[in-house]
């Protein structure tokens, strides 16, 4: 008579899919923050300095947009094609200055803290002393300004009104300040990098292969499901 496998191992296979699907990697969360920009050409590039160390030259394009977002990788540029011509066209230049161009995009409302909307974005053209900042350029036109006590860029033109930096949840709700992470924006802008690295970093760890749990629970299913094996050829050969 052929014997048949113990019932036992089809609940076995169905523990092997409930296991994987529990620890399925979730949805990562992003950040609401003004990321700064520089352009090149008709190319955005994620800056490298944050805007209190960057000192762009006469005839340089910036740009600052609002979003969430996970990292420099994945981050919003600013909308619009202006280029320093057309942004700074009715501001002279002056012995001693120097005419930044700055675009401005206060994003999307998807993108926007709870009660809040995005104003229109907007270009401007700032005439500061040749030493000056992009920081200090955007103080001469985009006031007021709103900075956390890390330095970090909060508001641009008081938006948003509250918040800096938060992380933003999955389902679209925020979380704790994060105080510094992916685009610091502030006097050194390591700090911005050392967390895209760090972000980095995580999603390979939770997302990149199986979890210790997964791991252990999958080998205790091979273990239960080779005795039963096991104990059907005894049976068998009984």
């Amino acid at each position: 008579m052929t014997h048949r496998l113990p019932r036992v191992l089809p609940v076995l296979l169905a523990a092997v899919f409930l296991l994987a699907a529990g620890v399925a990697p979730a949805q990562a969360a992003g950040y609401r923050y003004w990321s700064f920009w520089d352009r090149e050409g008709g190319k955005w590039t994620y800056a490298t300095q944050g805007p209190s160390t960057a000192r762009p030259a006469d005839g340089d394009v910036q740009g600052f947009r609002f979003a969430v977002s996970q990292d420099s990788q994945d981050a919003a540029q600013p909308r619009g094609t202006a280029g320093f011509a057309a942004i700074c066209s009715g501001t002279e230049a002056r012995g001693g200055d120097k005419r930044v161009a700055l675009v401005l995009d206060f994003g999307v409302a998807a993108d926007a803290p709870s009660g809040e909307s995005p104003p229109a974005p907007r270009t401007a053209c700032a005439r500061v002393p040749s030493d000056a900042t992009t920081a200090e350029a955007l103080a001469a036109v985009a006031k007021p300004l709103r900075y956390n006590t890390d330095a970090l860029l909060c508001a641009i033109s008081g938006y948003p009104r509250k918040g800096c930096g938060e992380q933003v949840a999955a389902d679209g709700g925020d979380r704790a300040d994060r105080g510094q992470g992916d685009n610091e924006n502030n006097e050194n802008n390591e700090n911005k990098d050392k967390g895209a690295d760090s972000s980095a970093a995580a999603k390979d760890n939770d997302g990149g292969g199986p979890s210790v749990g997964l791991l252990a629970g999958g080998a205790v299913v091979v273990v239960l499901a080779g005795a039963a094996v096991w104990q059907a050829r005894r049976r068998r050969n009984a």
